[in-house]
């Protein structure tokens, strides 16, 4: 006799079977595309996205939702064309006052009691009018070992698939496999069980928030090191990009509940969907509209599966 599926499996199996269904299509439209160049080209600007997105993970894991990553990594991709190319020293203290202020922040809406959304929203124009003092017009330049880094060629396989699967797989190991990534999602699962075990939700919305600027300052610094220049605006829809990759690879936006593995691949799904609505030759301007159509398309799935996990429950 046959049993039910495991709803946790199908949560699981979603992030990828979309990926996995999109990249079949791709093959089909475009075989050229199944080689290590087409895979490098496609995927060329998935790796700060995946940066972006993990940054959102980081966020969302407190219960909170952060609306200014994208302005976030515009500043600290002009940072890095500008100050980090031209006088690295400062350029090395204004990425880690960025972070700084990204753990700030945490606090400050922690200790007021702040919605997070609001003070985001408004955090995103401060990093946008930093990132246009920083560079007026679009321009600068990347730091060349960054660029080399960046651009490095791996034997067999592209760089930005072996970074992006290592990413998903050491903060799963942190966060989801550790002693102290259980405290971390448990402040926002359960607070008020974690604070009366005796730990301080304050330290640990700040260490989020600190990871969250950390990850967001390496995205932007792959962006600078992918692009060779930086633009104020360079970044701005990471912001919408990180939260659905988070929600397309099963995580929530309350209850603490993500998945960092399923966040890459919902990362890496995000980045080729433009790939594919390219190669069905679809108008730029129809493709935002085409890529939120396919988001809900994936998200009514997901809602599918959280009802068969109701269900089952």
């Amino acid at each position: 006799m046959i049993g039910h599926p495991d709803p946790k499996l199908l949560r699981a199996a979603v992030p990828a079977l979309s990926l996995a269904l999109l990249l079949v299509a791709i093959f089909i439209i475009q075989p050229r595309t199944m080689s290590y160049f087409g895979l490098n080209l496609m995927l060329n600007l998935a790796l700060p996205i995946a940066f972006a997105t993990m940054a959102q993970l980081f966020i969302l894991t407190v219960n909170d939702l952060d609306l200014s990553i994208g302005g976030f990594v515009s500043m600290v991709a002009c940072i890095a064309a500008t100050w980090l190319n031209e006088t690295p020293l400062l350029g090395i203290a204004a990425l880690i006052a960025s972070i700084a202020a990204y753990a700030a922040l945490g606090a400050l809406i922690h200790l007021r009691n702040l919605p997070s959304i609001v003070v985001t929203l408004g955090m995103s124009f401060v990093w946008l009018g930093c990132a246009v003092l920083i560079l007026p017009s679009p321009g600068g330049a990347a730091p060349a070992w960054l660029t080399a880094i960046v651009k490095f060629q791996m034997p067999f396989v592209p760089l930005s698939i072996v970074a992006c699967a290592g990413l998903g797989l050491i903060v799963h190991l942190g966060l989801m496999r550790s002693a102290g990534g259980v405290v971390l999602r448990a402040s926002g699962g359960n607070p008020q069980a974690v604070a009366r075990a005796g730990w301080s939700l304050l330290k640990l919305k700040v260490t989020m928030y600190a990871l969250a600027g950390t990850f967001g300052v390496i995205a932007g610094l792959i962006l600078v090191g992918t692009t060779t220049s930086a633009d104020a605006n360079i970044a701005l829809r990471y912001t919408l990009l990180s939260i659905a990759g988070v929600i397309l690879g099963g995580g929530e936006f309350t209850g603490g509940r993500v998945s960092p593995i399923g966040a890459v691949l919902g990362a890496l799904t995000l980045a080729l969907v433009g790939s594919l609505l390219s190669f069905l030759r679809i108008a730029p301007e129809w493709q935002i509209g085409a890529q939120g159509l396919m988001l809900i398309v994936v998200l009514a799935l997901r809602s599918l599966v959280n009802q068969f996990e109701e269900r089952a429950a």
